[in-house]
């Protein structure tokens, strides 16, 4: 135990989420070694924080004015609502670049062990906001643990008598990550959100040569053995001998 403002000063920060006795103490000597500039300026920014950030009107994500950037874009897709726990994670879904709709802050997750129920997250504005605007689908990216769950299950049951398209964000294999050592939740989730990563093509029929075109042929008639042309002589054939003609009359003596 320290005197004073040192222990005052680690109790305050371990009450802040993640931050441990030791890390408690390791960042108050980091503050008592710090020049006093710095420690100025983060005091300052802290308290700055808490006077001018403040939730969106619309859909309750952090802001300095009365609605937020995101709300106030004419450029984002109106008709698609993702539904988050937190304000960080609307950050972690925009630096995907993937998703151009807008957004709904529960501000948490349904955790009755922590006395967390339906009533103090903002369901409520979301059931409102769902009758004032032409929202034609939502998408649940609630935490894919326990508490997640509870709250995504809930949300499709409260929502689905509005005739809404509600889709959830698929959960399955990390990239990068080994099967070994994915639990059976994922698993089964990831076989369950499997796609399609070709389609398989059809043999083709073999092509058969086409057939050839017949050939007409055309037989003349055949001529008469008196219209015949006489054959000609072949002049190399050996002549036959003239014999002279005798003459009948004999002479007498």
């Amino acid at each position: 135990m320290y005197e004073g403002a040192v222990q005052e000063l680690i109790d305050e920060l371990g009450r802040l989420p993640g931050i441990g006795p030791k890390s408690a103490q390791r960042i108050a000597f980091h503050i008592l070694d710090a020049d006093a500039e710095d420690m100025t300026r983060l005091a300052a920014a802290i308290q700055q924080v808490k006077a001018k950030v403040k939730f969106c009107e619309i859909c309750f994500n952090i802001s300095e004015q009365d609605t937020c950037a995101i709300c106030r874009d004419e450029r984002r897709d109106g008709s698609t609502i993702c539904i988050v726990e937190e304000s960080k994670d609307v950050l972690a879904i925009e630096r995907t670049r993937a998703f151009s709709g807008r957004y709904h802050v529960l501000g948490g997750s349904i955790n009755p062990l922590a006395g967390i129920g339906p009533e103090q997250l903002h369901i409520r504005e979301l059931v409102t906001r769902l009758a004032d605007e032409s929202i034609t689908e939502l998408i649940l990216a609630t935490d894919p643990n326990l508490e997640g769950e509870a709250t995504a299950v809930y949300l499709v049951r409260a929502l689905s008598p509005l005739g809404i398209k509600i889709t959830r964000l698929a959960s399955g294999l990390p990239v990068g990550g080994d099967l070994e050592y994915a639990d059976e939740v994922t698993l089964a989730r990831a076989f369950e959100g499997r796609r399609v990563a070709g389609r398989a093509q059809q043999p083709s029929a073999p092509t058969l040569a086409a057939p050839a075109e017949p050939v007409e042929v055309k037989i003349a008639p055949a001529k008469d053995e008196a219209s015949r042309e006489p054959a000609q002589q072949n002049v190399f054939a050996p002549s036959r001998p003239v014999v002279p003609e005798m003459d009948d009359h004999r002479s007498t003596r």
